[in-house]
């Protein structure tokens, strides 16, 4: 879309709102998959929209389309839902201009992915030929602009190239499914990274290992970090949940809560979705969350920053060409000091959590966790013995820090979205069924 056909939306909005905002997206993705070894689709999606935002009479409206060629409806559909809008207490981005180089980086042909994922399977094969491979790759481009009354505009381009490896495994009525995947912009992933750590989790699962429900050592790799600790406090350090206090850190600005070793924050600046301004047109910037266990602040879209009387952060996104709403670009966490195979080397008998069923079923806004081991194993006197099977751990991430051994000394990326190291407690809750 021309910058010509925004300012048109935009001309068209003015005639009959007080303010308009709208926000253009096209994106094109190329999924090559490989399921059960063998090649299953290749294809292409593609969308292309717009979305428009005004305030109308004191309201918020609001309407999305496809076809770009009715613009006088899509004007004519917001200002129509601002009747029956929301009141408009923010205002939409002004006086900024920011706009990102379109990448010159072109990604591989199609036919190298399909070779890659072949010769992914061929290894894995020479392995274990019983293991059913599925191969994932996905070439994602990507194109924002925004537009406002307020003399805001916004644009920036993005070329992702992810890959996923995963291996099912049947034995009986054992199943076993390891996966291991990476992201990367302007660039492609790691093959041989990805194979070597799935064939590692195959490896540290041939032998089956029990452990007794109780209180025990537990470390999380960067994965299973991002889906329970870093989702955590994901959910509560939104600006939202502490405006509606729903979140354990409202009123908490300031206080130590955690480990002094602990500290949050978001950089987006790095990283596969990295960006300079948010789907509102607010301006990126880097920010600590929790610094040496401190609460610092919390991260906010336009909408609920308003209403708490704060600035916003260049936290609002889309999904898609929908309403935006408070999200992080990244969550990242300091690293610690000690290298993840000295943290099991000082394990006497404990559970290390890899892989994870799900989000958990316990009250996030809590602080609470409660997970479903899809992969982990069992630590004796520094060592990993096996697999274990059928277990849960639980606990909340305020007891957890109270008995943080330490943070892993790498980082690690996962997906685009999660910049963390290994966490060793040394004391969470274990079920097991025996």
């Amino acid at each position: 879309m021309s910058d010509a056909t925004l300012e048109k939306i935009l001309t068209l909005a003015t005639q009959h709102v007080d303010a308009a905002e709208v926000y253009y997206l096209s994106s094109q993705d190329t999924p090559i998959q490989f399921e059960n070894n063998r090649l299953k689709s290749l294809s292409t999606k593609a969308l292309q929209g717009v979305a428009l935002r005004v305030i109308c009479n004191g309201r918020i409206g609001f309407a999305s389309s496809t076809d770009l060629t009715r613009l006088d409806d899509l004007v004519a559909a917001a200002v129509q839902t601002s009747e029956i809008g929301d009141s408009a207490e923010f205002e939409f981005a002004s006086n900024v201009q920011l706009s990102a180089p379109e990448t010159d980086y072109t990604p591989p042909e199609t036919i190298e992915f399909v070779e890659v994922g072949e010769r992914l399977i061929e290894q894995i094969h020479s392995y274990n030929p019983d293991i059913f491979v599925d191969v994932g790759f996905h070439v994602r481009s990507g194109a924002v602009k925004i537009a406002t009354t307020g003399n805001a505009y916004g644009s920036r381009f993005s070329q992702v190239v992810s890959a996923s490896l995963s291996g099912n495994l049947v034995k009986g009525e054992d199943f076993l499914q390891a996966y291991t995947y990476d992201v990367v912009r302007d660039g492609i992933p790691d093959y041989e990274h990805l194979l070597q750590k799935l064939l590692q989790k195959y490896q540290q699962s041939e032998q089956q290992a029990t452990i007794k429900s109780g209180v025990f050592p537990v470390l999380f790799t960067p994965t299973a970090a991002a889906s329970t600790i870093g989702r955590l406090f994901k959910t509560i350090l939104s600006g939202q949940a502490v405006f509606q206090k729903a979140s354990p850190l409202a009123g908490k600005v300031g206080e130590q809560l955690f480990d002094q070793r602990l500290t949050v924050f978001e950089d987006p600046s790095i990283g596969s979705s990295a960006c300079t301004f948010d789907d509102e047109g607010t301006p990126t910037t880097r920010k600590v969350l929790i610094e040496q266990g401190v609460v610092k602040e919390f991260y906010w879209d336009r909408r609920w920053a308003a209403r708490a009387g704060c600035a916003p952060t260049g936290n609002g996104f889309r999904g898609g060409l929908s309403r935006p709403g408070a999200e992080l670009v990244n969550g990242c966490m300091s690293p610690g000091k000690t290298s993840t195979a000295d943290l099991i080397a000082g394990m006497e008998e404990g559970v290390i959590v890899d892989q994870v069923l799900g989000a958990g079923q316990s009250n996030q806004l809590a602080g609470e966790f409660s997970v479903n081991l899809d992969l982990g194993y069992k630590v004796e006197k520094g060592e990993i013995v096996g697999r274990v099977k059928n277990t849960m751990v639980a606990g909340s991430i305020f007891e957890a820090f109270k008995n943080l051994v330490d943070l892993g000394d790498k980082p690690e990326w996962v997906g685009g979205g999660a910049y963390l190291p290994c966490l060793l407690f040394g004391q969470l809750g274990v079920a097991a069924r025996e």
